[in-house]
């Protein structure tokens, strides 16, 4: 028998000590700031390398530092397709003639001539690296593609190793690595001088913060009784819409890229101070037998709260000597032996390839829709804003039924949701009803929200404690390869226009049937050791079988 099991019953405790108190909102108001950071440095990428409105430069008929896109001798005769965006045709300049009547020149056979273009006019003023790094032209574009796809392999490489160091050295710190080195390394970022100095920060920077939002999710969520803990996902989820529709904002007022970048980067470096106060989880401490230092976090939770522990608790932490105690650190099991311990369980191993697949599906299909969906008209900034923003009814939507039918039910609803709405959407294709279509494509961006939302809490709550972030880092890993894949969906559609969405459709309703292996959670105190994890099986196993 485990320690945790033989004195110790968390979950009881912070009902005495109140499930979400003056303590706990102050450590989601520092939770907060990391998740709003995540969102800032993990969608950067979409304004300082967006693609940018451009035209060749005529000297025949312009002054080589003009500034104007539109021109009424163009008269849209300029070559408009992608492909040909860095070519124009020659025109001639008659010197007796107004500007507006400068016209294409031909050759003997009165064919167009076309040239090849050296330099150019931009739209707006809008600066970013496509102007600073000259990515202009077609055969440049992957090297914007190419910036989002990085930033996702770091943070697949680096997911698992930061839950490693999670669950060996503690979640505080390893929160303010992540903050520190990414706010670094996208400052450094701001300052590059060529598109490879770019792209190599942006490996650096989510390899060293992709981690930040599980970590501070994990410490929010773990000082929280079971009662609480839609609400406090919801907080989080919130937070990260929040910041997306800040980063939107912000992107609109600073639309120089440099500028951007130090504005969103510097506010990590100012905030360290303030997340250094961070309270370490109760739930790492003891498991890693440090009860005097959970002790510790425990008093000071219940007098913010204006509660108590009864005498009897506060012996349990350490009712030996401080000799008998050490000894416990000594005997407590190293952390690769709990890996190897947890990987030899048949049944987790399960149900973390399940759970990873599950992660795939959600990431794939959540960015996947955004991509494949008809761009939006009108303002790019403001759309972005709403479309972060439209996540917040699928929260609310989720504080109100998670609780009361279960995180299965939610998970499978949401998933087989989404996936029949996607499939649906291809047999209206043809239809001239764009408001359905649109109704469809939100009543699957909505479902996928609410499904990915259950996820991260779910994930939570069926990994012990020891090995909580490592096995959720690692579902997310494989998450990261759905984001990685979503930007090339919209080649299969070359294939097959509905292909897309038939895709994201079988994906959704295949992890949807698959979600029916996991066990409930409703109401279950969160599992501290590996036993703890499995029992929830037998657990729900039991309450399903016949009665005599």
């Amino acid at each position: 028998m485990t320690h945790s099991e033989d004195v110790i019953d968390l979950d009881r405790l912070l009902h005495e000590i109140g499930q979400f108190g003056l303590f706990q909102v102050r450590q989601y108001g520092l939770m907060i700031l990391p998740i709003i950071f995540n969102a800032f440095f993990t969608l950067s990428y979409v304004f300082t390398a967006g693609n940018l409105n451009y035209r060749c430069l005529t000297p025949e008929c312009e002054d080589p530092a003009t500034e104007v896109y539109d021109v009424p001798w163009l008269n849209g005769t300029e070559v408009s397709q992608n492909d040909d965006r860095c070519w124009r045709y020659k025109y001639v300049w008659n010197e007796t003639a107004l500007p507006e009547q400068c016209t294409i020149a031909q050759d003997d056979q009165n064919s167009l001539i076309l040239l090849q273009c050296d330099r150019f006019v931009f739209e707006t003023d809008e600066n970013t690296i496509v102007r600073d790094f000259n990515l202009t032209c077609a055969e440049n574009d992957w090297k914007l593609t190419l910036v989002g796809t990085v930033n996702n392999i770091g943070q697949f490489v680096a997911l698992p190793i930061a839950g490693y160091f999670s669950d060996r050295f503690g979640r505080r710190w390893v929160l303010l690595i992540s903050v520190a080195g990414s706010a670094i390394f996208g400052l450094i970022r701001s300052f590059s001088t060529s598109y490879e100095m770019f792209i190599i920060m942006e490996f650096l920077d989510p390899a060293i913060g992709s981690t930040m939002y599980t970590t501070a999710f994990i410490l929010a969520l773990e000082l929280v009784g079971p009662k609480m803990r839609v609400t406090g996902n919801n907080i989080i989820s919130c937070a990260f819409s929040f910041g997306e529709a800040l980063l939107g904002l912000l992107a609109m007022y600073f639309r120089d890229w440099r500028v951007l970048l130090r504005i969103l980067y510097i506010s990590g470096l100012i905030a360290l101070p303030l997340l250094y106060t961070t309270a370490e989880s109760v739930r790492w401490l003891l498991s890693k037998n440090r009860k005097k230092d959970a002790l510790t976090i425990l008093l000071r939770a219940a007098d913010m709260n204006g509660k108590k522990i009864s005498p009897s608790v506060v012996e349990s932490f350490c009712n030996k000597s401080d000799d008998e105690c050490s000894a416990d650190l000594e005997d407590s099991k190293p952390f690769t032996q709990l890996v190897r311990e947890a990987f030899a369980t048949r049944g987790l191993v399960l149900r973390v390839i399940n759970c990873s697949f599950c992660w795939l599906t959600n990431t794939m299909v959540y960015f996947g829709l955004s991509l494949n969906s008809v761009s939006l008209s009108g303002n790019k900034y403001l759309n972005f804003i709403l479309v972060s923003l439209v996540e917040l009814p699928g929260f609310f939507l989720m504080q109100l039924i998670l609780d009361r039918f279960g995180r299965k039910k939610t998970l499978f609803t949401t998933l087989i949701g989404s996936g029949l709405f996607c499939i649906v959407s291809v047999f209206v294709a043809n239809a001239d009803i764009p408001q359905l279509k649109l109704a469809l494509f939100l009543l699957s961006k909505l479902c996928i929200t609410m499904s990915f939302g259950t996820l991260y809490i779910y994930t939570v709550e069926i990994f012990p404690t020891n090995l909580r972030q490592s096995l959720l880092s690692t579902c997310s890993m494989f998450g990261r390869i759905g984001s990685m894949v979503a930007p090339q969906t919209p080649l299969l559609s070359k294939l097959w226009e509905p292909l897309p969405m038939i895709l994201f459709g079988c994906l959704g309703i295949t992890s949807g049937v698959a979600i029916l292996q996991f066990p409930e959670t409703l109401n279950t105190d969160l599992p501290d050791t590996l036993d703890e994890a499995m029992a929830m099986e037998n657990k729900n196993d039991s309450q399903q079988a016949p009665t005599k």
